[in-house]
């Protein structure tokens, strides 16, 4: 609103830009214009203060459909002053000369007549459909045909009033038949949700049945496995016992061959002693052969001296030693005759 600066005889009025002040003076317009600050003299002075900014105005109306349904609509008209010489003319926009506030209220006075003329269009629009066309159209159907029946209103024109925008919130019916026509999609919804359901559970069940069957198979391979690995573990046992079986027979062939070898190498040695010994027996009897024979007794009674016990006496009478002695001188004589 206007800020007015009060002296004894004389006055200060300061309007924002967003209002459009028209001062007049002795009946007469001195001054029209936005945002104005000037000195006036009340007496004598008359001024009306418009707003110049785009205004909104909140609107609820009622109407019944065709088939004698009742609906609610809430909507939001955009409007503004587009010629304020005119529209002062048609509503009392004065303002206290004191306080700078409405004389009255023009506001009020705009926004029912905004009201009744969108509340008219949308009965007419309401009337000539059923419910469920009203629903279906929608916000989009309602709301054009009132924005576009407003901007071209002849009445509205002629005030200096323009409409700028017209958004409708919302449209509702009866809260009983809201329910009722709410139930058939209700109903879809939870047959879906039913069926979502439905098929979560056989989704589970089919899902437990995978695990159970994956869980048997792995038993089953499981089993087949541990099959192999006990016929693999017997495999190896026996596998392992015939390796040592054919371990033990090449060592016992080996020893028995080795100790065949030992045994052949120590009857080797035994029949090359015994003919080194039969030799060397051959080699002595050859000797012995050609002597003579008083030399193999002499060597004889020699070799039997030595093996007997010692004789402490001995007697012997010259028909023992006679013989003996003349056969010892022979042969004496006949080696000396034969190295001579």
């Amino acid at each position: 609103m206007a800020a007015i600066t009060r002296l004894p005889f004389l006055r200060h009025l300061r309007s924002e830009t967003s209002s459009h002040v028209l001062h007049a003076r002795g009946g007469h317009a001195a001054r029209s214009g936005r945002g104005l600050a000037f000195w006036f003299l009340p007496l004598s002075a008359s001024i009306s203060e418009l707003p110049a900014d785009d205004r909104e105005l909140a609107v609820l109306f009622h109407g019944r459909t065709r088939d004698f349904q009742d609906v609610t609509a809430e909507a939001v008209i955009t409007w503004r002053v587009e010629r304020p010489e005119a529209l002062a003319e048609r509503v009392d926009f004065a303002i206290d000369l004191a306080t700078g506030q409405w004389l009255k209220k023009p506001l009020e006075q705009i926004g029912t007549l905004l009201t009744q003329q969108a509340q008219h269009l949308a009965w007419d629009h309401i009337a000539q459909s059923s419910l469920a066309q009203v629903l279906e159209s929608g916000i989009e159907g309602l709301g054009h045909r009132i924005s576009t029946a407003l901007s071209a209103d002849e009445t509205l024109a002629a005030m200096g009033i323009a409409v700028v925008g017209f958004r409708l919130a919302g449209i509702h019916p009866d809260p009983e038949v809201g329910r009722a026509l709410q139930t058939p999609a209700r109903e879809l919804m939870q047959q879906a949700a039913d069926r979502a359901t439905f098929e979560r559970r056989a989704a589970a069940v089919e899902q437990e049945r995978a695990i159970a069957e994956n869980e048997l198979n792995n038993r089953i391979e499981l089993a087949k496995r541990e099959e192999q690995l006990i016929r693999q573990q017997g495999q190896n046992a026996q596998r392992k016992a015939t390796d040592e079986a054919e371990t033990q027979r090449i060592a016992a062939d080996a020893a028995a061959a080795r100790t065949r070898t030992e045994r052949s190498a120590e009857a080797d040695g035994y029949r090359a002693v015994a003919s080194a010994q039969v030799q060397a027996e051959s080699d002595r009897i050859a000797i012995y052969r050609d002597l003579p024979q008083e030399v193999l007794l002499g060597m004889a009674a020699r070799e039997l001296a030595g093996h007997l016990p010692a004789i402490g006496h001995l007697s012997l009478g010259g028909d023992a030693l006679g013989p003996v002695l003349t056969r010892l001188m022979q042969a004496g004589s006949r080696k000396l005759e034969q190295e001579g």
